[in-house]
C-alpha cells in the first residue's frame, strides 16, 4: 500500500543569502527522508535582479546559476552544480523536488526603451487617469552574460502589457502599454478591476511570441534539471488560458508524470473552484481558505469555533486538488500577506492539515528550522516531526469526524490491515482540558494507545465496545495510537 505522502517547502523570506542553500537541502536530504518528508517544494532557481533577490524578482530564466549576471555567478541560493548537486541527493532519497516557477513578470532589465503608455488607477485598473504619453521604461531584456546560450530569445516592450516605473519621470505609477492589440489580460483576477498587473514589467500573455517562449522554457528546465513538478507562482494575476496550456504541454513533454501545484491566493471558495473547472482540475491548488481560518482560530482563541474549520474550504469542496499548509513565505511575521499562525495553536493547526485522510500537506520551512533575519523564530521541529511520524506510520483508513463542540473536536482514522500498529485517535481544543470518546474499532479492545505529543502520560485503553476516551491537556492536542516500537 502506498504510504502518506508529505512536502516540505525547503526555504522562507530570510533565508541567508550566502549562496550555500542548495548544499543545505543536499545535506538534509537523508534526514528529511527519515522524519517521513517525500516531496520538497524549492525556492525559484531562476537568476534574480541582484544575488541578493529570492528569486521573484526574476531576471533570467535560463541562468540557474550559470552566468556571471547580476552581480554574481550565483543566486541566492547557490550555484547550478549545486542545485544538480541537491536535486540528485533529493531523488537518491527517494524526495520529489518541485521547482518555484515564476511567469507574471521580468526584473532589472538590460536597457530602457521608449515607448507609449496611459495611466491607470492604482484601485481600479480598468480605469484610464491620462492620455497616451510617452516613458523611458526598463523593458529590455538581452542578457549579455548568456550570450544566446539555451535561448536567443530577446525581450522588449512589446512583450508586455505593463510596468511601474517611468525614468525618464523617475517616478512610479501603474502605465498601461499602448500598441495594437494591447490591453490587459480578461483571464485574471478581477480584484483591482483587473489583477493582471502585479509587479515589474508585465508579461503579456497575448503575444504569441511570448506563449511559445515560455511553454518552451518550462519544458527545458524540467528536463534540465529532471524536476518532479512546478509550483506555479501568483497564478491568478496570469492568463488562466495560458496555464492551461503551460500545464497540458509540459505534462504531455514529460509524458504525464509531473506534478503541479498553483498560488491561487483569493479566499473566495468559488473563485477557486472556477479556475479548478477553467483549467480541468489539472492542477492542486494551495488551501488558501484553510490557512485563514487557522490564523483566525490562533488570534480568536477560546472565543473560537472548530466545529466548522473544513467548510468552504478547499480541502472540504475540492479534497483531490488541495494542498493544505499552515503558514509559508508570505504569510510569515513582516511579509505581503502576513498571517501567521500564533505559536499556542502550530502543533494543533499541524494535526489539523497532516492527520486527516484528505490533502496534500506542506511543512513550512519556517517552522520547520525556524526564521533568520532581524527578527528571529526559533523551529517548531520537535511540535511537528511526531506528527509528520504519526502520519507516516499511523494516520490511514477511515476517518470518522467528532466535529460535534466548537472547543473541543476529534477525529479517528480506523487503520488498514496493510500498515501493522496503523489507524489513530486525534483531539483538538482551543478550551480547557477535555476529551473525546470516540469509536476505533472493536477488534482494538484491550490495546493501550499513547500520546504521540508527549503532552499526556497515562495511555488509554480501549474498552470492550472498541471505544476509547481520549483526553487532551486545554489549548493544545493529543495525537493518540499503538505505540512506536
Amino acid at each position: 500500500m502506498e504510504r502518506n505522502h508529505t512536502m516540505l517547502q525547503f526555504f522562507e523570506w530570510h533565508v541567508a543569502a550566502d549562496g550555500d542553500h542548495w548544499k543545505r537541502l543536499k545535506d538534509a536530504a537523508p534526514e528529511l527522508k527519515a522524519s517521513g518528508i517525500d516531496a520538497v517544494w524549492i525556492p525559484p532557481v531562476t537568476k534574480g535582479e541582484s544575488p541578493d533577490d529570492n528569486g521573484y524578482g526574476v531576471y533570467d530564466l535560463y541562468d540557474l546559476g550559470e552566468f556571471d549576471q547580476k552581480g554574481d555567478v550565483r543566486t541566492k541560493y547557490g550555484t547550478k552544480d549545486e542545485l544538480h548537486e541537491a536535486i540528485q541527493s533529493c531523488h537518491d532519497h527517494d524526495i520529489q523536488v518541485y521547482v518555484d516557477v515564476v511567469m507574471n513578470h521580468k526584473a532589472g532589465a538590460d536597457e530602457t526603451e521608449t515607448f507609449e503608455v496611459i495611466e491607470v488607477d492604482s484601485e481600479n485598473r480598468l480605469e484610464e487617469i491620462s492620455e497616451p504619453f510617452e516613458i523611458d521604461a526598463w523593458t529590455k531584456f538581452t542578457f549579455p552574460g548568456r550570450d544566446d546560450k539555451y535561448s536567443d530569445f530577446k525581450w522588449n516592450f512589446n512583450h508586455f502589457n505593463g510596468t511601474d516605473y517611468d525614468a525618464r519621470e523617475e517616478r512610479t505609477g501603474f502605465f498601461k502599454i499602448v500598441g495594437e492589440g494591447k490591453d490587459w489580460n480578461d483571464q485574471v483576477d478581477d480584484e483591482f478591476g483587473n489583477y493582471d498587473y502585479l509587479m515589474f514589467a508585465n508579461i503579456d500573455y497575448n503575444h504569441p511570441e511570448v506563449r511559445d517562449e515560455m511553454i518552451n522554457w518550462g519544458k527545458w528546465m524540467s528536463d534540465t534539471l529532471d524536476a518532479d513538478g512546478y509550483r506555479l507562482d501568483a497564478i491568478k494575476h496570469i492568463s488562466h488560458e495560458f496555464i492551461d496550456e503551460f500545464i497540458r504541454q509540459v505534462k504531455e513533454h514529460r509524458d504525464g508524470n509531473f506534478y503541479m501545484v498553483g498560488e491561487y491566493w483569493n479566499e473566495d471558495i468559488e473563485a477557486c473552484g472556477s479556475f479548478l473547472e477553467e483549467t480541468d482540475y489539472q492542477l492542486d491548488l494551495f488551501d488558501v481558505q484553510l490557512h485563514y481560518k487557522l490564523h483566525r482560530i490562533s488570534e480568536e482563541g477560546r472565543d473560537a469555533d472548530l466545529s466548522t474549520l473544513f467548510e468552504r474550504t478547499l480541502v472540504g469542496e475540492y479534497p483531490m486538488n488541495a494542498v493544505t499548509f499552515v503558514d509559508n513565505h508570505d504569510s510569515q511575521p513582516g511579509e505581503s500577506l502576513e498571517s501567521w499562525v500564533q505559536d499556542w495553536f502550530k502543533q494543533s493547526a499541524y494535526a489539523l492539515v497532516l492527520l486527516r485522510a484528505d490533502g496534500y500537506p506542506c511543512v513550512f520551512y519556517g517552522d520547520y528550522f525556524g526564521i533568520d533575519g532581524e527578527n528571529p523564530i526559533e523551529d517548531k521541529r520537535e511540535a511537528i516531526d511526531p506528527l509528520i511520524f504519526a502520519r507516516f506510520h499511523r494516520a490511514y483508513g477511515e476517518q470518522d469526524d467528532y466535529f460535534d463542540h466548537p472547543a473541543t473536536v476529534g477525529w479517528v482514522r480506523r487503520g488498514v490491515e496493510e500498515i501493522e500498529g496503523s489507524g489513530c485517535a486525534v483531539v483538538v481544543t482551543v478550551g480547557d482540558d477535555g476529551d473525546k470518546r470516540m469509536f476505533v474499532g472493536e477488534h482494538r479492545a484491550g490495546e493501550e494507545w499513547t500520546d504521540f505529543t508527549n503532552s499526556i502520560d497515562e495511555p488509554v485503553v480501549i474498552d470492550d465496545e472498541g471505544y476509547g476516551t481520549f483526553p487532551v491537556q486545554a489549548g493544545s492536542v493529543s495525537v493518540w495510537a499503538l505505540p512506536a516500537e
